[in-house]
């Protein structure tokens, strides 16, 4: 039985049915975060500090988060509710992607105070979080945003703060196992991580955190949870964007959609050396296949 739900004020508004973008990195939680940044009555945080501290920190030790009591679920809505404030300079404690994604030129705030009715969050990696945001808000409405591991790889191996995560100190002798955020299974493939090519690296974050989606597929009701393909965002946002307003039950900006940018599906057979994409198909072999990524 799930605890009675905690009564949230934030900016003078209880803070009911927040919305959390679920998805591994690059796969599209950045496009749908701007999207409901733009939508009316919508105030959405994408990676501020505070929020993203809690966040890696359960993920790289999940017995934090798996406790007994609600600790985690307190200093996460904590984190939150301090976040969603809407106070005059508020904006410089975000990141610049969060800030560009609100049309922010300034410090803010990216919302006007009065006219917000729905908080959420778009950072990245939320999804290791997910139970924890479910305790600590038992009425939230996730959407969880799947993209080819390939095209995921491509991005990843661009992208300098991805592969900052893949320093061989990142599996210390601190580490659980199993690890989720890294995918590694158990502390005997440590050293068989460490000497895995980068692309590997990647491939086995992707198959970690879509592994974690189709769980909370099973776990969360379809009231609750909306799976999306990052594809089919890029190849109608129209569409996109009115099976999201059906699920959160309020327009979701489609011109944010229609303005999102970046690198045409399947665009990893001109971006990976043939080599990784033959590692990330063999890491990721079984979850390609069950998304329909292989033919």
């Amino acid at each position: 039985m799930r605890p009675p739900p905690h009564i949230l004020v934030v900016n003078g508004v209880k803070v009911r049915r927040p919305v959390f973008v679920l998805a591994a990195p690059h796969s599209g939680a950045d496009l749908l975060g701007r999207a409901l940044k733009r939508s009316p009555g919508f105030h959405v945080t994408m990676g501020r500090p505070a929020v993203a501290h809690v966040i890696y920190a359960f993920a790289r030790k999940p017995s934090i988060a798996s406790g007994r009591g609600s600790g985690a679920a307190r200093v996460l809505r904590d984190a939150l509710a301090d976040s969603w404030q809407l106070l005059p300079g508020s904006c410089f404690e975000c990141p610049g992607s969060c800030r560009e994604a609100g049309g922010v030129t300034g410090g803010g705030p990216c919302a006007t105070p009065g006219t917000v009715a729905r908080f959420g969050d778009a950072g990245p990696d939320l999804l290791y979080s997910a139970p924890v945001l479910l305790q600590a808000f038992p009425d939230a409405r996730f959407v969880q945003v799947i993209r080819d591991g390939r095209d995921v790889t491509a991005d990843m191996l661009a992208d300098p703060a991805c592969l900052a995560w893949f320093k061989p100190s990142m599996l210390s002798e601190e580490t659980e196992f199993p690890n989720a955020f890294l995918g590694v299974k158990s502390e005997e493939h440590r050293d068989r991580w460490k000497a895995m090519p980068t692309a590997g690296k990647c491939a086995l974050r992707w198959r970690g955190a879509v592994r974690l989606s189709a769980a909370l597929r099973q776990e969360l009701p379809k009231d609750q949870l909306l799976t999306l393909r990052h594809e089919s965002l890029l190849d109608d946002p129209a569409e996109t964007a009115e099976t999201l307003s059906a699920f959160l039950e309020t327009r979701v900006s489609k011109v944010a959609l229609y303005a999102a940018a970046g690198p045409p599906p399947g665009s990893w057979r001109t971006r990976l050396r043939p080599e990784d994409a033959a590692l990330v198909e063999k890491v990721a072999r079984e979850e390609l296949g069950r998304l329909g990524y292989l033919s």
